[in-house]
């Protein structure tokens, strides 16, 4: 059985993390996510593996190759065009056999799962439950059939939404080809799901766990349990005077110098300098090639690789691109002083404690203070004593 990942999308609500990576690439506990969705099938016993790629192809296919690293065997199927969710699963078509599964590339599931919904009856469709059901396609269900499926309902009927996890034969592929154009000029599976529906052929199928990585704040729940999944080690130097708690991996050539308190469950990449007397909480992912240097503090959080955040600065609950810079003293504000949830950009992200999403190559001068629910865009400049707050956008300038 071939396993088709979806992988062509830019992830437009991500931004502006995805402006130098797909969505799909964006690190989870220092792995790409999608490569833990992959990880999870092929501990299914899945090995076959088509990814339908698009925006940042490149980036996928240098990281996977072949899959032999992994065990596995990919192959590619462009989508040049991103015009919906059924032209990406029909861009699929010459690669697989009779039976295959689908898998969305941004979210994460257990192998169990994925080998349960290989062995059902097909076609098949992923369910699971959430309590933000506006969000997603709203599902009604009986008896192991799908009897409803409406997109993003303001006046959601149930609880139980669509996955995005399937089990197709080829068959579904003649009913992509009946599928027209949706009102927002896209080619949608739901529509070729909605004919299934209709003839009372549509199984489902509910998850015992399920993560969509949405928006850039889901990245810091889906982070936290992956990175406490992970069994620990230590491939780098850990000086004298460290104090480290509970789960802590430290990768190869990274240095942890004296001083430095760390609580697991914590992600150090390769090559990193932290400390002397540098303070990293619970559930942080550090990618490849940082500086924490004196003084700094990080909870909560994910840094990507080539970050500096060298000394007497705090982060906490945040998600910081790759190749930022923090002047000495730069903070981010966590927590609302009414205690009410955090919005960004307009957006509620349903947590109380949420810092700041920035992108690329930020740079901050000494003494910067970001705002709690603060979007900076990639390659933005900010000078010392800044007072950063809202949607800065891509290459901004602040003195």
């Amino acid at each position: 059985m071939e396993c088709v990942v979806l992988a062509a999308g830019e992830g437009t609500r991500m931004r502006p993390l995805t402006a130098k990576r797909p969505k799909v690439m964006l690190p989870l506990a220092n792995r790409p996510m999608m490569e833990h969705l992959v990880l999870a099938a092929r501990d299914a016993g899945i090995s076959d593996f088509v990814f339908v790629v698009g925006y940042g192809e490149r980036e996928i296919r240098k990281h996977f190759n072949d899959g032999s690293e992994w065990g596995i065997h990919i192959e590619y199927a462009p989508q040049r065009h991103q015009s919906g969710t059924a032209d990406a699963v029909r861009a699929a078509r010459e690669l697989v056999m009779d039976k295959f599964l689908v898998l969305n590339g941004d979210m994460i599931l257990k192998s169990e799962d994925i080998a349960a919904l290989s062995r059902k009856h097909s076609p098949c469709m992923s369910i699971s439950t959430t309590d933000h059901p506006k969000d997603f396609g709203v599902v009604l269900e009986q008896d192991g059939l799908i009897t409803s499926l409406e997109e993003k309902s303001p006046n959601p009927r149930s609880n139980l939404i669509n996955a995005g996890a399937y089990l197709f034969s080829s068959d579904i592929f003649d009913l992509i080809d009946h599928v027209l154009p949706s009102p927002r000029g896209e080619l949608e599976l739901t529509d070729a799901l909605a004919l299934l529906i209709a003839d009372r052929k549509l199984h489902s199928y509910t998850l015992s766990y399920w993560m969509d990585v949405g928006h850039p704040w889901d990245m810091l729940d889906a982070n936290t349990t992956l990175v406490e999944s992970q069994t620990p080690y230590n491939k780098g130097t850990i000086e004298e005077g460290v104090s480290i708690n509970g789960l802590v991996i430290v990768g190869e050539g990274s240095v942890i110098k004296s001083g430095t308190y760390i609580e697991g469950p914590c992600i150090i990449g390769k090559n990193c300098r932290i400390g002397p007397h540098a303070y990293i909480r619970g559930t942080t992912s550090i990618g490849d090639d940082c500086h924490i240097g004196h003084c700094s503090e990080l909870k909560n959080s994910i840094i990507m690789s080539g970050t500096k955040i060298p000394h007497f600065n705090y982060v906490g609950d945040s998600v910081i691109g790759s190749g930022c810079n923090f002047g000495a003293g730069t903070k981010i504000a966590n927590l609302r002083h009414d205690h009410a949830s955090v919005r960004v950009c307009g957006k509620d992200t349903r947590r109380k404690k949420f810092g700041a999403i920035i992108g690329d190559d930020v740079q901050f001068g000494i003494n910067c203070s970001v705002n709690v629910g603060t979007l900076i865009g990639s390659n933005a400049m900010f000078g010392p004593n800044s007072c950063i707050e809202g949607c800065i956008g891509d290459k901004a300038i602040i003195r």
